[in-house]
């Protein structure tokens, strides 16, 4: 292998054999500059890719594929259950402590429709070791317990009210698909895949259907691993600069060696192609107390390609971005100007990820009739391109976006390394070709020599969409008596299993109850897991430095290494923002780069955008300064991208969005507003605990008020007003208030700039941005750059810290409670920010998920605001969960904590500290913070501070923060209103104003 010269890896070649693997292929990596190594093991038939790269951040897991034949949820419930203790690691929770022990970037478990994965990445080589060591014996070697089972997946207890006693279920799955399935976007793709794959496993719900979990037993959860989680049925991969020899040696020293091939019998068949399309018509929730009118959801979606075929893949990806990726693409364009709907459907999309891959493409808020009218839309656009042939500027910007992100090094929302595995996980799993999908550009360059050669990409539409017979008419409609009606059937089918139960089966329940209190209370030594030491977080902090681009230009500049990209970051002050147009400022940014210009229309400005950049984006911000006593601080974020030969378009996109930018077609603005709606209401239920947390904090600070404004339930009402009448005459009120927006906004002394990339970019920013404030031809503007990023005019809310209840349509809860403490500059803020891991850690993982049956409870303090909060997500309950927020207070303040719980705490706030980014993001966060006037010498003397922190300082702060009633608590609850009202009556007193999201 030494002519690749791999110098993490040498004498590593095809045919070589290491620790019962052989290598099968060591190919290099060009793109990416790496070396990518493809093995086997030789006596379980394991297979395994490693990526062997000049990256610290290290990856690791390990998926199976995990073919469930049922809804009950069994490859959900054992992911959750495995990591429930093991052979080696006999304790509770070993993924839960080592979260505590370690300081990775990432740790999770995932369950997809077919596979089951277990990854992590890390920079710390002794921290990889030590995960790498839990998750094998986790994955390989697990406990499987009654009790964890009962308390991951379902179990029955009892409970007692006015009415006598009766049963309920619990469980933190079982929990966690019932706030899944109260969500449209979750019914619609699910519904989907049951329609489009009758004959094949995708027709099951892997996460487990809430009416079929119950019927899961233990047994077969167990037998479910047995087969399952052999190595047989493993894909192993790594990532980074380690050398993969000890990897292959740990694996086969723990795992292989006690294994011998069997055949899982995990291959999923192709579904049936059927001769004819179809039509289904699926339900989903909605609550009685919403408007059901233009609720329904409609789509076209067929069978494509085999996930093997990676040149098919690719096609089908190209065609996704040309179809639909812009305000341009014809599918796009042709379903939202049809006025039917207020955004596309749930599903719409290219769906790569199953044996046989999906598209889908449809309209959201419409109206029940409109499913025969949504077709005829999608299918005479198909025939259209195939007959008349596609626009070769919309695939010239659909090949760029494709390359562009492609080539782009980034950690969101995974680990670089770990989005790799993503990318061709999928087809590896289904015995496809790693390699093809991660040699991008030599499949790329076929392609683009084929749509040169002919109407290649028009013949694939007829291929895919025009002649091919599985095609599915996919209807969604709101059902408003669907929650309830779920509600009396489990209410009825408890009572009926609690008629036919004996006084022992009765004893039995109360007796696995108790066993569980007793196993969740149970102080465990958790001495047998690995860890990490104080010394063995790194002292410094990470940091990019500015650099002197010798030349003029307007703004900072940051030299780092970014594979060819540059980035361009920018800040315009909001001060100057009047009050009554203060909550129109994030529309305003999701709309202008979408609404046109006066020199180019909104589909000239997509394509044009797509073409030359990898994104441009504004956004509304709000931040506290690190100095000037906390002042609130607002601004619109600017973040645009591009290959370094685009820079000068780029620039000129961007001088013309700020400098003409043009809201007069009323249309258009129309379609963004609906669409803008549509997309807050689609988050409420997916953020529902950070929105829980934005209502509980608003009455603090402006920062508060503002950010819930911007960012919460208040910015989804103000949505929901806007939209409630567009006749002309509000249509154009809201233009002259959008153009007042910008004329507020883009100021030539508003202008904060960062220019980011290599010295060619950065040199070549010379030549056409001297004095940026001019080129985009902004006003002078009469403002003082001194106050420039002030907040603007918006008074915090008056009156008594609240107590709220919020309902929506979900049948579980967002359960918020928040309080000030202090900021990052008080003595104090290290042990508040040591404190809220351990409540997590110590108290609230026990009280809200394992005893409550939530999928998650957390603490969280904000240095940068100071304000500290307690959250839950997915949760069956409210009273208990606010009961465990008190009893969180009444535990830290006890003292009942050792030193290793604050070590590990600590660990937990490095790891957040010391996460690394790729170049050009962490160039990015740098200007952010000199934005907010946070110095690296801040930085590092926080550090520091957490560094040297002792019970004494983590006793004494709990002390001053979380004695009762030394602060005033807010507490705002997120949930559907029969759960808020039962609340209530419990509560009393202290019970909640109910108001409608």
């Amino acid at each position: 292998m030494n002519h690749l010269k791999d110098t993490f890896n040498p004498g590593l070649d095809a045919g070589t054999e290491y620790a019962g693997f052989k290598v099968l292929r060591a190919v290099e990596l060009t793109e990416i500059q790496a070396i990518f190594y493809e093995m086997v093991h030789e006596k379980t038939g394991a297979s395994y890719v490693h990526v062997s790269r000049d990256d610290e951040e290290n990856s690791f897991s390990v998926a199976f594929k995990t073919v469930p034949e049922d809804a009950t949820g069994v490859a959900h419930i054992l992911e959750h259950t495995v990591l429930c203790g093991s052979r080696k690691y006999p304790v509770r929770d070993p993924f839960f402590s080592m979260l505590k022990r370690s300081l990775s970037s990432f740790m999770n478990a995932f369950t997809a429709s077919d596979w089951t994965m277990y990854p992590f990445s890390t920079p710390n080589r002794k921290d990889f070791y030590n995960l790498l060591g839990v998750y094998l014996d986790a994955a390989f070697f697990p406990r499987l317990d009654e009790l964890s089972f009962k308390q991951e997946g379902h179990r029955l207890e009892t409970a007692t009210d006015a009415g006598g006693e009766r049963l309920v279920y619990k469980g933190v799955v079982y929990n966690e698909m019932k706030g899944a399935l109260s969500s449209p976007d979750q019914v619609c793709n699910r519904s989907l895949m049951n329609a489009l794959y009758p004959d094949t496993t995708y027709r099951h719900n892997s996460g487990g259907d809430p009416a079929e979990i119950p019927s899961l037993t233990h047994a077969t959860l167990v037998a479910f691993h047995r087969r399952h989680y052999h190595p047989s049925n493993a894909f192993f991969y790594s990532y980074g600069n380690l050398p993969v020899k000890e990897h292959l040696s740990v694996i086969q020293d723990k795992v292989l060696k006690t294994f011998e091939a069997i055949d899982p019998r995990t291959d999923v068949p192709a579904q049936p192609r059927w001769k004819a399309p179809r039509r289904a018509v699926y339900s989903y929730p909605l609550s009685p107390e919403e408007n059901p009118k233009k609720k329904s959801q409609a789509c076209v979606a067929w069978l494509t390609a085999d996930i093997r075929e990676a040149t098919e893949v690719l096609v089908l990806s190209l065609l996704q971005e040309i179809l639909l990726g812009n305000a341009a693409s014809p599918l796009r364009k042709a379903l939202m100007d049809s006025g039917l709907g207020s955004a596309l459907s749930d599903a719409t999309g290219f769906d790569p990820d199953n044996r046989d891959t999906l598209f889908s493409c449809g309209l959201k808020d419409v109206e029940s009739d409109a499913a025969e009218k949504v077709e005829a839309i999608v299918m005479e656009v198909m025939e259209h391109l195939s007959r008349d042939g596609i626009d070769p500027e919309l695939v010239t910007a659909a090949v760029h976006q494709m390359e562009f992100h492609r080539k782009e090094v980034t950690n969101s929302p995974y680990p670089y390394g770990l989005k790799l595995l993503m990318a061709f996980g999928g087809s590896w799993f289904h015995k496809g070709d790693p390699l093809r999908v991660l040699q991008f550009d030599s499949d790329m360059q076929k392609l683009r020599e084929q749509i040169a050669s002919g109407p290649f990409l028009e013949q694939k539409i007829r291929e895919y969409f025009l002649d091919n017979p599985h095609r599915l008419l996919f209807e969604l409609h709101p059902d408003q008596t669907m929650a309830g009606k779920e509600e009396a059937r489990v209410t009825g089918v408890l009572a009926d299993i609690h008629r036919k139960l004996s006084p022992a089966d009765l004893e039995r329940i109360r007796a696995d109850a108790a066993a569980l209190e007793k196993l969740q209370a149970h102080k465990e030594d958790l001495s047998v897991l690995p860890t990490l030491a104080r010394e063995d977080i790194p002292p410094t902090i990470r940091t990019v430095s500015e650099c002197d681009p010798k030349m003029p230009l307007a703004g900072r500049c940051y030299e780092v290494p970014t594979a060819g990209i540059f980035y361009y970051s920018a800040a315009f002050g909001g001060a100057a923002l009047p009050a009554g147009l203060v909550p129109l400022l994030p529309f305003f940014c999701y709309a202008v780069t979408k609404a046109g210009t006066a020199r180019r229309n909104y589909m000239e400005m997509a394509k044009r955008i797509d073409t030359y950049t990898g994104g441009v984006g504004f956004g509304a911000r709000v931040r506290t300064r690190a100095d000037r006593d906390g002042r609130c601080m607002s601004y619109v974020q600017l973040e645009s991208k591009c290959l370094g030969r685009n820079q000068e378009e780029m620039f000129d996109i961007i001088a013309e969005l700020v400098g003409e930018f043009d809201f007069s077609n009323h249309e258009r603005l129309k379609q963004l507003l609906l669409e803008y709606r549509a997309g807050l209401e689609s988050m409420v239920i997916h953020n529902g605990h950070r929105l829980a947390m934005s209502l509980a904090a608003r009455r603090f600070m402006p920062q508060t008020a503002l950010q819930e404004v911007w960012y919460g339930i208040s910015q989804l009402q103000y949505a929901k007003n806007v939209t409630r009448q567009l006749d002309a005459a509000a249509l154009s009120r809201l233009t002259e208030e959008l153009t007042a927006v910008g004329k507020r906004i883009f100021i030539r002394g508003n202008l904060r700039s960062a220019y980011i990339g290599e010295a060619a970019a950065l040199k070549a920013c010379g030549g056409f941005d001297t004095g940026f404030g001019h080129v985009l031809g902004m006003p002078e503007g009469e403002i003082d750059p001194a106050a420039a990023f002030d907040a603007p005019e918006l008074a915090v809310p008056e009156g008594p810290l609240t107590r709220e209840g919020w309902f929506t349509s979900s049948s579980v809860s967002f359960v918020a409670q928040c309080f000030q403490t202090v900021r990052r500059d008080h003595p104090d803020a290290p042990a508040l920010s040591v404190i809220s891991k351990m409540l997590r850690n110590l108290y609230l993982h026990r009280e809200i998920r394992e005893k409550g049956g939530a999928y998650g409870g957390f603490s969280l303090y904000n240095p940068e605001d100071g304000l500290f909060s307690f959250a839950s997500y997915r949760d069956p309950q409210i009273v208990g969960t606010l009961e465990a927020f008190r009893g969180a207070s009444t535990f830290i303040v006890s003292g009942e904590f050792s030193d290793e719980d604050i070590n590990e705490a600590l660990l937990q706030v490095c790891s957040d500290i010391d996460r690394p980014d790729p170049p050009g993001p962490a160039a990015r966060k740098a200007f952010a913070r000199r934005l907010i006037s946070l110095t690296d010498e801040m930085r590092s003397r926080y550090k520091e501070s957490l560094l040297s922190i002792n019970r004494k300082q983590v006793v004494d702060t709990a002390e001053r923060y979380f004695t009762p009633g030394r602060s005033e608590q807010a507490v705002a609850v997120v949930s559907g209103k029969e759960q808020l009202e039962v609340a209530n009556e419990v509560l009393g007193g202290e019970g909640l104003v109910l108001k409608g999201i």
